[in-house]
């Protein structure tokens, strides 16, 4: 993403799909685009209304999550914004939050209630997941017997995370704060689990983002429980034994990996047409059983 035009004074940075401006006061404003990331390459391809519908999710969950930990979340009203902001409301309207500044912690914090995505060559390399060991018989899709800390590093745009053990994450940040990054990334993942089993989905894993304030509390950042940042899978189809359908943006790497012919070599190709609109779809469906209501383009 760059700038919007006229908010380059106050653009701080570009993620692979959101970017930060400077509110003032130890504020940001936090525009999602609809730009889609696969295999660590931000796609030439964008999805129409993903900036929006993550960042509706994201306001939904973080009020579901509000007994389990505070948020960043000042407010996402494009009228309470900022005056500097006003003349973009319409480009800000429905994907864009103004939030507290956050010192962000310096591990992914991960957490898995089945065995998915590099888990299991990790399991089948290992017997384990970072360093957790697991019983044995266990399959791609499998429900682990509880939830486990999968935290991992947080490398730049363009190259990838590593898995880390929880005796790295304690010689990074020390033993008291590893145990609490590690029981409240287990508790998030344990109310949105509970949360999403009532709307017949599974939450297979998810990565949170955790920050301090300027009072030094510990508050969720970022977004949370979006199919961009978790494995969603349907209850009703979900069967062990291999790859599950899904509710992220899996569908967008299975076309890659398999159908697009592309050899990781270069930029990734544009996604064709068919791949946009069912990745969309699959989007939406997400937020609507999850949240019982229609999404609304704004």
């Amino acid at each position: 993403m760059t700038a919007i035009p006229g908010l380059e004074e106050q653009h701080l940075h570009s993620g692979k799909v959101r970017d930060l401006y400077d509110a003032g006061d130890g504020q940001l404003l936090m525009v999602a685009g609809d730009q889609i990331s696969a295999f660590d390459y931000v796609l030439p391809t964008v999805i129409p209304d993903k900036g929006a519908i993550l960042t509706q999710m994201s306001l939904w969950w973080f009020e579901q999550l509000a007994d389990v930990i505070p948020n960043h979340v000042v407010t996402a009203d494009v009228a309470s914004y900022p005056a500097v902001f006003a003349p973009y409301a319409d480009q800000l309207r429905g994907r864009s939050v103004l939030c507290r500044k956050l010192d962000m912690v310096s591990v992914e914090c991960v957490a898995r209630g089945y065995l998915a995505g590099s888990g299991v060559k990790d399991y089948e390399a290992n017997g384990s997941v970072c360093g957790v060991p697991l019983p044995a018989g266990l399959v791609d899709g499998s429900r682990l017997p509880g939830a486990i800390f999968t935290p991992t590093t947080k490398a730049p745009v363009g190259q990838h995370d590593e898995a880390m053990t929880f005796d790295d994450v304690v010689a990074a940040v020390g033993a008291a704060e590893a145990a609490r990054l590690r029981d409240l990334t287990l508790a998030i993942y344990s109310k949105g689990r509970d949360i999403a089993e009532r709307a017949g989905i599974l939450l297979a894993d998810t990565k949170v983002e955790l920050g301090y304030d300027a009072a030094g509390a510990l508050v969720l950042g970022d977004e949370v429980l979006t199919p961009d940042s978790s494995r969603f899978w349907p209850a009703e189809t979900w069967r062990p034994g291999g790859p599950q359908f899904s509710y992220d943006k899996q569908y967008v790497r299975d076309w890659l990996a398999h159908e697009s012919g592309w050899d990781r070599s270069g930029p990734p190709p544009a996604l064709p047409d068919d791949v946009i609109a069912k990745t969309r779809e699959k989007y939406i469906e997400a937020y609507e059983r999850l949240t019982g209501s229609p999404f609304k383009a704004m």
